[in-house]
């Protein structure tokens, strides 16, 4: 699929866009160009000592930022496909800075959706989240208004133009931002684990899982869809016993534009949705339906959210998880 391709990732020296260049690297030996486009000398630098240009011919380093649609449109030459993570995710900074994020979350991709049309870029996949579906924060907020962006962008581009699409998932687990890494931390110092609430549950998706979607997203993709994975679901305080059962828990209630459990399909979403196997397809009409050979629809009151799924890992598993966190 990438053999003899340029692919450009924007946000790229982040933990899914280091996953990214490893296994496409590892996959496809005879790639044409892989090119980091991020704004973060540091972690150019950083990423560089992981992916040195000397032994990786085909990656390049570029710094730049999704709010120039400039450098964009210069780094975007030649590029086959993008793979777009670069964003503002913070949830409190963006209540406190909310223009910043709509300059980075929605004009960004605004900026990169102009790019790839005008630089004939051939598909375009779009990370989302689940804080995307209902919002109830700012950064949801922008980030609902990429998703609609990039699907409608399809109807810009023209029957042979830029296909877009977009992949939707919540946190990596013990991924930067996590709970995980700070409860571990509190118990390391013997203090009380802080938990929001004694119902909150979350999805639970791994790094390599969430390369997996995204690969398999841009080899399938017909544009239009976001494309959500089937994933486990864990409670928040069953992580915290996997932890350490004798922990003390502390209870310090929802924090403001914190959801107590994470939604990926809501009701109004599942009505256009498709079951095609390991993932949903959220998809803009039903006449799109055809596109896909084999396919179930859903259930009319369908909600696809953390609480509500039929598979919960159970208090070994979030061991297992947590041991092989530990051990990296």
């Amino acid at each position: 699929m990438l053999n003899n391709k340029t692919i450009l990732i924007t946000g790229g020296t982040g933990s899914l866009g280091n996953a990214l260049t490893k296994r496409i690297l590892s996959k496809y030996k005879n790639i044409k160009k892989i090119i980091i486009f991020s704004r973060d000398e540091f972690k150019q630098y950083n990423m560089e000592k992981s992916f040195p240009e000397k032994r990786f011919n085909c990656i390049r380093y570029f710094l730049g930022d999704v709010r120039d649609l400039s450098r964009l449109e210069q780094a975007l030459k030649g590029v086959d496909y993008v793979i777009h993570t670069a964003a503002l995710k913070q949830v409190p900074a963006a209540e406190y800075n909310p223009f910043e994020y709509i300059k980075t979350n929605v004009i960004g991709a605004q900026n990169l959706i102009t790019a790839c049309i005008n630089q004939r870029v051939k598909k375009v996949i779009a990370l989302s989240t689940d804080k995307a579906c209902s919002p109830i924060n700012l950064y949801g907020a922008t980030k609902l208004c990429s998703d609609k962006l990039f699907i409608s962008s399809n109807n810009l581009s023209g029957k042979n133009g830029t296909i877009f699409s977009v992949v939707r998932y919540g946190n990596v687990f013990a991924s930067r931002g996590s709970v995980i890494p700070y409860f571990i931390n509190l118990n390391k110092k013997n203090k009380a684990i802080t938990i929001t609430d004694k119902k909150m549950t979350r999805f639970n998706i791994s790094l390599e899982e969430g390369v997996d979607a995204v690969m398999w997203a841009l080899k399938n993709m017909k544009g239009q869809e976001i494309l959500v994975p089937k994933i486990p679901s864990f409670k928040i305080i069953d992580l915290a016993k996997a932890i350490n059962h004798k922990a003390k828990l502390k209870f310090i209630g929802v924090r403001p534009g914190e959801k107590i459990h994470e939604e990926l399909i809501s009701n109004s979403d599942s009505q256009l949705t498709i079951d095609v196997g390991k993932y949903y397809l959220i998809l803009p009409n039903k006449n799109l339906y055809k596109r896909y050979k084999t396919y179930n629809t859903l259930r009319k009151d369908f909600i696809y959210r953390s609480d509500l799924n039929q598979n919960f890992l159970n208090l070994s598993q979030l061991k297992k998880l947590i041991e092989n966190f530990e051990k990296k």
